[in-house]
């Protein structure tokens, strides 16, 4: 293998390293935010189907990573190896994210140890919160330790006040209305 090979080799998995980076800023900043939570509200709520609105993003990312992969083939292969990275991304994405997190397509593993069951607990406590505030674990293939998302949940408060008012809703009208 040649010297270039490896560069460009190096170059993409540096790619799949940068992607978590970016995926999270776009996760927390973006999906979770004013521009994008009407594409990603699908992910956090029961959809109908086989596709939810949220899988738009993989949409417009794999549209950015054939442009790149047009640019790389005529203008550089630096451009192609970090499409490589990004689609590699993608497939690690789909892989844990749909498969192994969510288990969207026939993935019926369920890990009892190490990494990948870390990698589903933070993902369900980002799930632990309704809405787009007050989310923990932003990444897609980092898992932050448990104990320090669970604290960050507690010091937020806001699980008490949604099993508050799950609470005050399951109980009906058999009591006292809440008044605000």
């Amino acid at each position: 293998m040649t010297f270039q090979t490896l560069l460009y080799i190096l170059i993409a998995l540096l790619t799949v390293v940068a992607m978590e980076g970016f995926a999270w800023g776009m996760h927390k900043y973006v999906m979770h935010g004013r521009s994008g939570w009407g594409w990603h509200q699908s992910h956090h709520e029961e959809t109908e189907g086989f596709f939810e609105k949220n899988d738009l993003y993989a949409a417009v990312f794999s549209v950015m990573a054939t442009a790149l992969f047009f640019l790389g083939h005529y203008l550089s292969p630096v451009i192609l190896a970090v499409a490589w990275g990004i689609t590699l991304y993608g497939l690690l994405y789909f892989i844990a994210h749909d498969g192994l997190v969510h288990q969207r397509w026939p993935f019926r593993y369920v890990p009892h140890r190490g990494y990948a069951k870390r990698l589903v607990q933070a993902h369900r406590l980002h799930h632990a919160v309704e809405g787009r505030d007050h989310c923990v674990s932003f990444g897609f293939l980092y898992a932050p330790p448990i104990d320090k998302l669970k604290a960050e949940l507690r010091r937020s408060g806001v699980l008490d006040r949604e099993r508050i008012e799950r609470s005050v809703i399951a109980q009906g009208a058999a009591h006292a209305p809440v008044r605000d």
